[in-house]
């Protein structure tokens, strides 16, 4: 079983480029902030649901303080001349035992490169080593390219709870071994 908080893997993006997806780490509030600074009104309202300018100390005590059991956050990393940079970052929250809600945003110069599948694969895995039964996620009906991420991935529409969102479940007991996710 894998220690979710401190997870770390290299992948390769469609195009070549390396990644690292990794854990959270407290020390990443700063790298959190900056990449949030370069992504638009629009993507942070797409992830928050509300036109979002900055965050409350609260918010960020909350994105940032990860306990990894029900709340776990990895983050994906490239060499940005020479320094790691963060450029998305996806998390799971345990709203009910068995059941997580999931979450991610990529910084808008990073879109469309497979960060963000690549940032729910890897969850996915945590959350099935975790003993997680299902992930569900709250998507704007606007959004239609995280709609495609989370249908590749298996997630399937289900009744509304609100109807101003697309509420998305992905059963994991339904996927093909432990610790595979799809592609």
């Amino acid at each position: 079983m894998t220690d979710a908080a401190s997870y770390s893997r290299r992948e390769q993006l469609r195009d070549g480029t390396p990644v690292e997806i990794r854990a959270l780490r407290p020390d990443d509030e700063v790298g959190m902030l900056a990449a949030l600074d370069r992504t638009s009104a629009q993507s942070r309202q797409r992830r928050f649901f509300i036109p979002k300018r900055h965050f409350s100390d609260k918010e960020r005590d909350f994105f940032m303080e990860i306990d990894f059991v029900q709340h776990v956050a990895l983050v994906a990393c490239v060499d940005d001349a020479g320094c790691s940079s963060i450029v998305g970052g996806g998390r799971y929250i345990v709203a009910e035992p068995g059941r997580a809600e999931m979450a991610f945003m990529v910084i808008d110069a990073w879109q469309g490169r497979g960060i963000g599948s690549t940032l729910a694969r890897h969850l996915i895995v945590l959350a099935r080593e975790a003993g997680l039964t299902e992930l569900v996620a709250e998507v704007l009906p606007e959004n239609r390219a995280m709609r495609d991420v989370f249908n590749r991935l298996g997630f399937v529409t289900a009744p509304k709870r609100d109807p101003d969102t697309v509420h998305l479940v992905l059963n994991l007991n339904s996927l093909p071994h432990p610790g595979a996710a799809p592609r």
